[in-house]
């Protein structure tokens, strides 16, 4: 009777204890007391591109976060929406956002690649999902402090397409290039308390009941000058995680309003089934693949150039598996031009 009684309160204990620290996580969280303010002091930076925007400045700046393995993802963004191109007379270029990677063999691929590419923005910081925020800092810094000549730039994702042909025609349509921001507008979120979900922010690290408006992260786009002064006011910005929602909470502190880039919906953060005709109306969409890039590029003016681009001191199987890519890009042209018989224009 004994071990029973003793037994049950063993289960009890436990189921107690686990209890407590399930909602008690905050313990652990190092925001408690009152919200981290941002500081922009991240060291020097560990890559640069080679581009003197001084003599021959872009119209458009397109930043993609991307992380050390996503070389392949890189590739095929270089081969195609993100190739450098004019457009209206207006030049176009493509730069990566990456922090750094324990591994030292990564480490010393993604040096090569930068060497090679010069295309790679690089600072000291662990590239983790929650050092977006750091991530995109950065960006705002390489922007103030190496380009501001710049009229355009565009933050988005490596998952991403992005169509620069109907971007660039908007934006010259817009005739905007002052404090202008612009993107899938979210006017009316909240944060997400539940425990273990992706999104989860506590109490200590954002205390507010509702998110000032921002735009999604998967894609946004403004005026140069805005990566100046969303830069020095993120030092007096609580610090979050979730990277589009504090460039919002700068945004709010600078009075800039999120404006919307055209009366239909042109940025897609769930994604978009691929039809010919819905793609070169869009701006970008999310959820995209290497293979589902080179499917719709052909159909949205994009560029293929995957042979130009392989690069031959990576290791025999990458190098391979570039070519292969390569020489299916031709079936997935007919593959694409049997839908575009399908959904006319």
């Amino acid at each position: 009777m004994a071990y029973v009684k003793m037994r049950w309160v063993y289960i009890s204990l436990m189921v107690l204890g686990v209890f407590c620290l399930y909602y008690n996580l905050e313990d652990l969280n190092p925001f408690k007391g009152e919200p981290v303010i941002f500081k922009n002091e991240l060291g020097d930076f560990l890559q640069l591109p080679d581009i003197d925007c001084g003599q021959d400045p872009p119209f458009l700046i397109l930043l993609v976060a991307s992380s050390h393995e996503q070389w392949f993802v890189r590739l095929v963004i270089r081969s195609t929406w993100g190739k450098e191109k004019i457009i209206k007379g207006k030049r176009i270029k493509t730069f990566f956002l990456l922090g750094t990677s324990p591994s030292k063999h990564i480490s010393r691929e993604v040096a090569k690649e930068s060497q090679k590419f010069r295309d790679i923005i690089q600072k000291d910081f662990t590239d983790d999902y929650f050092n977006l925020t750091l991530k995109t800092m950065m960006g705002m810094q390489w922007i103030y402090s190496f380009c501001p000549q710049t009229t355009f730039v565009m933050k988005t994702d490596s998952d991403m397409f992005v169509n620069i042909y109907y971007l660039t025609e908007l934006l010259l349509k817009k005739n905007r290039t002052t404090r202008f921001f612009t993107g899938f507008l979210k006017l009316n979120e909240y944060p997400i308390r539940k425990r273990f979900n992706k999104w989860f922010v506590s109490k200590y690290e954002y205390p507010w009941d509702k998110y000032p408006p921002f735009c999604s992260g998967t894609g946004y786009v403004f005026s140069s000058d805005v990566a100046g002064e969303v830069y020095h006011v993120a030092n007096s910005v609580p610090f979050i995680k979730l990277e589009d929602v504090f460039v919002g909470l700068c945004l709010k502190r600078l009075k800039i309003r999120l404006e919307e880039l055209h009366s239909e919906q042109t940025f897609f953060p769930d994604g978009l089934p691929f039809t010919t005709c819905r793609y070169k109306k869009i701006v970008a969409s999310h959820h995209i693949k290497p293979r589902d890039i080179l499917r719709i590029c052909p159909f949205s003016h994009c560029h293929t150039d995957i042979q130009s681009h392989l690069v031959p001191n990576l290791q025999e199987d990458q190098f391979l598996l570039s070519t292969l890519l390569h020489r299916t890009l031709a079936a997935l042209r007919a593959e694409a031009s049997h839908d575009c018989e399908t959904y006319k224009c």
